[in-house]
Protein backbone atom coordinates (compact mmCIF):
# COMPACT_ATOMS: atom_id res chain seq x y z
CA UNK A 1 0.00 0.00 0.00
CA UNK A 2 3.03 2.25 0.35
CA UNK A 3 5.33 3.86 -2.54
CA UNK A 4 8.41 1.84 -1.13
CA UNK A 5 10.09 1.62 -5.06
CA UNK A 6 10.06 -2.77 -4.70
CA UNK A 7 11.23 -2.75 -8.32
CA UNK A 8 13.76 -0.90 -7.94
CA UNK A 9 15.21 -2.90 -4.08
CA UNK A 10 14.51 -6.18 -6.24
CA UNK A 11 17.25 -5.25 -8.61
CA UNK A 12 19.58 -2.83 -6.22
CA UNK A 13 19.55 -6.58 -3.85
CA UNK A 14 20.41 -8.56 -6.95
CA UNK A 15 23.08 -6.33 -8.64
CA UNK A 16 24.83 -6.48 -4.71
CA UNK A 17 23.84 -10.21 -4.31
CA UNK A 18 25.54 -10.86 -7.97
CA UNK A 19 28.60 -8.71 -6.64
CA UNK A 20 29.53 -10.60 -3.64
CA UNK A 21 28.62 -14.03 -5.17
CA UNK A 22 31.46 -12.74 -7.94
CA UNK A 23 33.69 -11.57 -4.85
CA UNK A 24 33.47 -14.57 -2.68
CA UNK A 25 34.16 -17.18 -5.30
CA UNK A 26 37.79 -15.14 -6.20
CA UNK A 27 38.49 -14.87 -2.82
CA UNK A 28 37.93 -18.64 -2.81
CA UNK A 29 40.09 -19.07 -5.95
CA UNK A 30 42.71 -17.27 -4.82
CA UNK A 31 43.45 -19.28 -1.59
CA UNK A 32 42.74 -22.72 -3.68
CA UNK A 33 44.24 -22.09 -7.11
CA UNK A 34 47.83 -20.82 -7.33
CA UNK A 35 47.15 -20.37 -10.93
CA UNK A 36 44.21 -17.92 -10.41
CA UNK A 37 46.96 -16.12 -7.18
CA UNK A 38 49.67 -15.40 -9.73
CA UNK A 39 46.84 -14.44 -12.52
CA UNK A 40 45.90 -11.59 -9.79
CA UNK A 41 49.36 -10.54 -8.48
CA UNK A 42 49.96 -9.57 -12.01
CA UNK A 43 46.86 -8.21 -12.99
CA UNK A 44 46.31 -6.14 -10.06
CA UNK A 45 50.48 -5.00 -10.50
CA UNK A 46 49.80 -3.91 -13.66
CA UNK A 47 46.68 -1.77 -13.09
CA UNK A 48 48.74 -0.28 -10.11
CA UNK A 49 50.82 0.88 -12.70
CA UNK A 50 48.52 2.37 -14.93
CA UNK A 51 46.52 4.07 -11.85
CA UNK A 52 50.09 5.45 -10.47
CA UNK A 53 50.75 6.33 -14.82
CA UNK A 54 46.74 8.11 -15.18
CA UNK A 55 47.78 10.09 -11.98
CA UNK A 56 51.54 11.34 -13.31
CA UNK A 57 49.56 12.25 -16.61
CA UNK A 58 46.66 14.76 -15.00
CA UNK A 59 48.40 16.77 -12.40
CA UNK A 60 47.40 19.74 -12.36
CA UNK A 61 50.16 22.76 -13.98
CA UNK A 62 53.12 23.28 -11.33
CA UNK A 63 51.25 20.76 -8.71
CA UNK A 64 51.87 17.62 -7.76
CA UNK A 65 47.94 16.35 -7.09
CA UNK A 66 45.93 15.19 -10.19
CA UNK A 67 42.06 16.47 -10.60
CA UNK A 68 41.21 13.00 -11.03
CA UNK A 69 41.12 12.95 -7.06
CA UNK A 70 38.84 15.54 -7.70
CA UNK A 71 36.67 13.65 -10.32
CA UNK A 72 36.65 10.97 -7.74
CA UNK A 73 34.90 13.02 -4.55
CA UNK A 74 32.21 14.15 -7.47
CA UNK A 75 31.36 10.73 -8.11
CA UNK A 76 31.37 9.73 -4.37
CA UNK A 77 29.27 12.36 -3.71
CA UNK A 78 27.03 11.25 -6.15
CA UNK A 79 26.76 8.48 -5.13
CA UNK A 80 25.97 9.08 -1.62
CA UNK A 81 23.22 11.61 -2.44
CA UNK A 82 21.58 8.89 -4.68
CA UNK A 83 22.14 6.42 -1.73
CA UNK A 84 20.25 8.88 0.64
CA UNK A 85 17.75 9.44 -2.29
CA UNK A 86 17.21 5.86 -2.15
CA UNK A 87 16.82 5.21 1.21
CA UNK A 88 14.15 8.71 1.90
CA UNK A 89 11.93 6.52 -0.45
CA UNK A 90 11.71 3.37 1.82
CA UNK A 91 8.09 3.20 3.66
CA UNK A 92 6.81 6.52 1.78
CA UNK A 93 2.94 6.46 1.76
CA UNK A 94 2.27 6.32 5.81
CA UNK A 95 -0.64 9.03 7.09
CA UNK A 96 -0.55 10.59 10.45
CA UNK A 97 -4.39 11.38 9.48
CA UNK A 98 -7.38 8.99 8.95
CA UNK A 99 -10.50 11.71 9.04
CA UNK A 100 -10.93 15.51 9.04
CA UNK A 101 -14.26 17.42 9.02
CA UNK A 102 -16.11 20.18 10.37
CA UNK A 103 -17.56 20.37 13.56
CA UNK A 104 -21.30 20.36 13.50
CA UNK A 105 -21.22 22.38 17.09
CA UNK A 106 -22.08 25.46 17.73
CA UNK A 107 -18.48 26.04 18.04
CA UNK A 108 -17.61 26.34 14.42
CA UNK A 109 -14.03 24.42 13.58
CA UNK A 110 -12.60 21.55 12.21
CA UNK A 111 -11.91 17.58 13.96
CA UNK A 112 -9.30 15.69 12.56
CA UNK A 113 -8.63 12.20 13.60
CA UNK A 114 -4.84 10.92 13.50
CA UNK A 115 -4.15 7.42 12.37
CA UNK A 116 -2.75 6.61 15.71
CA UNK A 117 -5.70 6.25 16.89
CA UNK A 118 -7.23 3.85 14.88
CA UNK A 119 -4.18 1.75 14.71
CA UNK A 120 -4.07 1.99 19.16
CA UNK A 121 -7.65 1.13 19.33
CA UNK A 122 -7.27 -2.34 16.09
CA UNK A 123 -4.32 -3.48 18.03
CA UNK A 124 -5.77 -3.36 22.10
CA UNK A 125 -8.86 -5.56 20.37
CA UNK A 126 -7.04 -8.03 18.83
CA UNK A 127 -3.95 -8.30 21.54
CA UNK A 128 -6.93 -9.59 24.14
CA UNK A 129 -7.93 -12.85 21.42
CA UNK A 130 -6.51 -16.03 21.92
CA UNK A 131 -6.47 -16.80 18.49
CA UNK A 132 -4.04 -13.82 17.63
CA UNK A 133 -0.23 -14.84 17.64
CA UNK A 134 0.12 -11.25 16.47
CA UNK A 135 -1.01 -8.11 15.04
CA UNK A 136 0.34 -4.60 13.63
CA UNK A 137 -1.75 -1.67 11.65
CA UNK A 138 -0.80 0.94 9.97
CA UNK A 139 -2.32 4.17 8.18
CA UNK A 140 -1.33 4.73 5.01
CA UNK A 141 -2.30 7.22 1.66
CA UNK A 142 -3.67 5.49 -1.10
CA UNK A 143 -4.99 7.63 -3.86
CA UNK A 144 -4.80 10.55 -1.46
CA UNK A 145 -7.32 9.13 0.48
CA UNK A 146 -6.07 7.63 4.13
CA UNK A 147 -6.58 3.58 3.91
CA UNK A 148 -5.73 0.87 7.19
CA UNK A 149 -3.59 -1.97 6.58
CA UNK A 150 -4.09 -4.78 9.25
CA UNK A 151 -1.67 -7.71 9.36
CA UNK A 152 -2.59 -10.45 11.70
CA UNK A 153 -0.53 -13.71 12.24
CA UNK A 154 -2.93 -16.68 13.39
CA UNK A 155 -1.96 -19.14 15.60
CA UNK A 156 -2.03 -22.60 14.15
CA UNK A 157 -5.60 -24.17 13.35
CA UNK A 158 -7.40 -20.62 12.89
CA UNK A 159 -9.41 -20.40 10.34
CA UNK A 160 -8.51 -17.72 8.40
CA UNK A 161 -11.83 -16.66 6.64
CA UNK A 162 -13.12 -16.57 10.67
CA UNK A 163 -10.34 -13.99 11.91
CA UNK A 164 -11.06 -12.28 8.71
CA UNK A 165 -14.86 -12.00 9.40
CA UNK A 166 -14.28 -10.95 12.76
CA UNK A 167 -11.16 -8.38 11.87
CA UNK A 168 -13.98 -6.67 9.05
CA UNK A 169 -16.47 -6.33 11.87
CA UNK A 170 -13.93 -4.70 14.63
CA UNK A 171 -12.90 -2.19 11.57
CA UNK A 172 -16.50 -1.65 10.86
CA UNK A 173 -17.30 -0.57 14.81
CA UNK A 174 -14.25 1.73 14.17
CA UNK A 175 -16.22 3.38 11.20
CA UNK A 176 -19.59 3.65 13.09
CA UNK A 177 -17.21 5.49 15.37
CA UNK A 178 -14.69 7.51 13.20
CA UNK A 179 -18.01 8.62 11.08
CA UNK A 180 -16.61 7.77 7.83
CA UNK A 181 -16.26 4.78 6.05
CA UNK A 182 -11.76 3.75 5.59
CA UNK A 183 -10.70 1.10 3.07
CA UNK A 184 -8.59 -1.79 4.33
CA UNK A 185 -6.16 -4.17 3.71
CA UNK A 186 -6.58 -7.26 6.20
CA UNK A 187 -3.51 -9.44 5.47
CA UNK A 188 -3.04 -13.18 7.73
CA UNK A 189 0.06 -13.97 7.08
CA UNK A 190 2.18 -16.82 8.57
CA UNK A 191 5.33 -16.54 10.65
CA UNK A 192 7.61 -17.35 12.77
CA UNK A 193 5.25 -17.97 15.30
CA UNK A 194 2.51 -19.15 13.50
CA UNK A 195 2.72 -22.49 10.78
CA UNK A 196 -0.38 -20.86 8.76
CA UNK A 197 -1.28 -20.33 4.82
CA UNK A 198 -1.67 -16.73 4.16
CA UNK A 199 -4.37 -14.72 2.71
CA UNK A 200 -5.80 -11.35 1.80
CA UNK A 201 -8.97 -9.72 1.91
CA UNK A 202 -9.35 -6.13 0.80
CA UNK A 203 -12.66 -4.24 2.07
Amino acid sequence: MNSTPRLLNRVLIGILGILMVAAGTLLLLLATVPAVGRWWRGWSAGAWSNWQDALARTRFPGQPESWLWLVLTVLLAAVIGAMVAWIAQQGKGRANLLAAGEDPGEIPGNVLIGGGVAEQVLRAALADRADVAGATVATYERRGQPALRVRVQPRQGVAPHLLAADVSALVEALDAVVGKRTPVLIHISSGARSRFGRAERVR
